[in-house]
């Protein structure tokens, strides 16, 4: 008798978790990037006296989340198609694509996976994860601002995010064998993104 009892509590404390499992799945939701309203830049330091900005013009970005509202638990998925560099230059486009840099034909992505999201004040998070290109994989920390929610014209939810911080070059292999006082290693990020629930 007591045997069955104790089968009994087991079955239904394993009931109880699958419950509780299946209702964080129902209410987990994913948001997929709006391809017509996004920017990944970036900005590097040229010669020590002028901003030298660029962006990603292929980008693909991911964020699930339990909490609409906030984002406080979200995860973001980016990656960048590193062919799509745009510096308004091509000469220097095609420079940046080569061995000398992302070396585009043996590292073709860029990805950001972040691995928390920490609700700072008012609309920003603490957001960190790892970076990975030119086969290297580094911790960075970045800061993401929750613009708000809103509905676009056909009534879908949509979010907006502006994402900063900035990472070390060398520490990729990016450009190892440019000087600092031509390409400042220090380089910039900022991503102004919408995101579509789906």
């Amino acid at each position: 008798m007591q045997t069955n009892f104790y089968i009994m509590k087991k079955l239904c404390l394993i009931a109880v978790s699958l419950i509780a499992l299946s209702f964080v799945v129902v209410t987990q939701g994913s948001w997929t990037l709006d391809t017509a309203h996004y920017r990944l830049g970036f900005t590097a330091v040229h010669m020590g006296i002028s901003d030298a900005n660029g962006c990603f013009e292929k980008v693909e970005c991911t964020v699930t989340t339990t909490n609409d509202k906030d984002f406080s638990d979200a995860t973001f998925d980016l990656v960048a198609d590193a062919s799509s560099i745009n510096t308004g230059h091509k000469g220097r486009d095609t420079h940046l694509q080569s061995e000398d840099f992302f070396a585009i034909s043996q590292y073709p992505r860029i990805q950001f996976k972040s691995t928390s999201c920490t609700k700072l004040k008012g609309k920003k998070y603490a957001l960190t994860g790892n970076l990975s290109m030119h086969g290297i994989t580094q911790e960075v920390k970045l800061t993401a601002t929750h613009n708000g929610n809103a509905k676009n014209r056909a009534g879908i939810d949509v979010a907006g995010f502006k994402i900063t911080g900035k990472f070390n070059r060398l520490d990729f292999g990016i450009g190892k064998n440019t000087p600092e006082l031509v390409v400042s290693n220090e380089i910039k990020l900022v991503a102004d993104i919408e995101v579509i629930k789906n």
